[in-house]
């Protein structure tokens, strides 16, 4: 099944390199602000939705689902909400970390949504690529094309940690939300890390760049 790409309203600075993690059979939902990404991005919306009062409905001949100011979801999780009512099992989502810190971590708890239904979801910013980590995903492998890589315990205690083909290797390890030691790891030259946990989760955040 294609692709859903959620778009929200945080800064993208290299346009170029977001879009080549674009596919052509993706579905774009654009919510609210992301529109203003639409140009530059050049992709097409299949879904609109918004509350627009940080931008304007422009009023396309797309689908628009227009949302109440006063409202539970954050224009970017009812995204979320409509691509999974779709039926979509893997998300990318763009423009939805920087700016407000509060919408960014709110943001980032959308792939612990996605991990708790047992679908796969990563969040690319101008910077790094971040994903979960968990019991059920079993062995996640990083290349040493990423200069950095941070594990983090989210939502609880992570119990079991393991990464191997590293600077700073680990072996059933505890990381908590309150001892975050797993900041700023690194793959060994030549090798592909591999990174695994037994209870729990961690987010994984890829640097892109030294």
């Amino acid at each position: 099944m294609k692709r859903c790409v959620i778009i929200g309203g945080a800064e993208i600075g290299n346009y170029e390199r977001v879009r080549g993690y674009l596919a052509a059979d993706d579905f774009f939902i654009y919510c609210d602000s992301g529109l203003r990404h639409l140009e530059k991005l050049g992709v097409e919306p299949g879904l609109i939705v918004g509350d627009f009062d940080s931008h304007e409905d422009p009023r396309m001949d797309v689908e628009t689902i227009t949302l109440p100011r006063a409202k539970d979801d954050t224009d970017t999780v009812y995204g979320l909400r409509c691509g999974l009512g779709r039926g979509f099992k893997d998300f990318l989502f763009l423009g939805v970390i920087g700016g407000r810190f509060d919408h960014s971590l709110g943001n980032v708890s959308m792939l612990l949504k996605l991990d708790s239904l047992g679908l796969d979801g990563l969040i690319v910013d101008d910077f790094s690529e971040m994903e979960v980590v968990s019991p059920r995903r079993g062995v996640v492998k990083i290349p040493d094309s990423y200069p950095y890589f941070s594990l983090l315990a989210a939502g609880g205690p992570a119990r079991g940690v393991t990464e191997r083909g590293v600077k700073f290797p680990l072996e059933d390890a505890e990381i908590t939300p309150d001892y975050q030691f797993g900041v700023s790891n690194e793959v060994l030259p030549g090798c592909t890390a591999e990174v695994s946990v037994k209870e729990g989760r961690l987010l994984l955040i890829k640097d892109m760049y030294r």
